[in-house]
């Protein structure tokens, strides 16, 4: 019906800290998988998704105000950021906003099927996956072209390794 549509991928679930080591490495590669798979789907259907997992992921854990009280489900604050961090993709979809900032189309050699292009996804931060066509296609013999916009962590986000080696200790 002409509806743009944007899913939010499987968060990090690795970052939960009452999960303990070693189901939390299991966890997060899990989390990670889920997001391809969601990004394939969506895609595939028309819509497109924005990876949060590595976007947000390193707030999250370096920050408890960001998990409610349960310490599994994000807080207000924790939701506003999920929030900050689709807004550009949402303003993005509306026509209204592009900001070369925050969102780096790449080149169209970054334009892949759908399957490897959330395989990307789902291990980059902040990456969003649309459909596109490549030479008037819009299906190549691997299936439906995707293409990839990189949408930079927010200023101050902490890397995830770091932010992994101090929680994990």
């Amino acid at each position: 019906m002409g509806a743009e549509v944007i899913v939010c991928t499987c968060p990090d679930l690795g970052n939960i800290r009452p999960i303990g080591q070693p189901l939390r490495t299991l966890v997060r590669r899990m989390s990670r998988n889920l997001a391809a798979a969601q990004t394939i789907a969506v895609v595939e259907a028309g819509g497109r998704t924005v990876s949060l997992g590595d976007m947000l992921g390193p707030l999250f854990a370096s920050r408890d105000d960001l998990f409610s009280d349960d310490k599994f489900h994000p807080s207000a604050e924790g939701y506003a950021e999920a929030a900050d961090a689709l807004l550009p993709s949402v303003l993005d979809a509306l026509g209204i906003y592009t900001d070369s900032r925050t969102a780096t189309p790449l080149a169209l050699r970054r334009t892949r099927p759908v399957a490897r292009a959330a395989a990307k996804a789902a291990a980059h931060p902040g990456t969003e996956v649309a459909a596109t066509e490549l030479h008037g296609e819009s299906v190549g013999r691997r299936g439906r072209w995707a293409r990839i916009i990189r949408r930079q962590p927010p200023v101050g986000t902490p890397d995830l390794e770091s932010v992994t080696a101090t929680t994990d200790a």
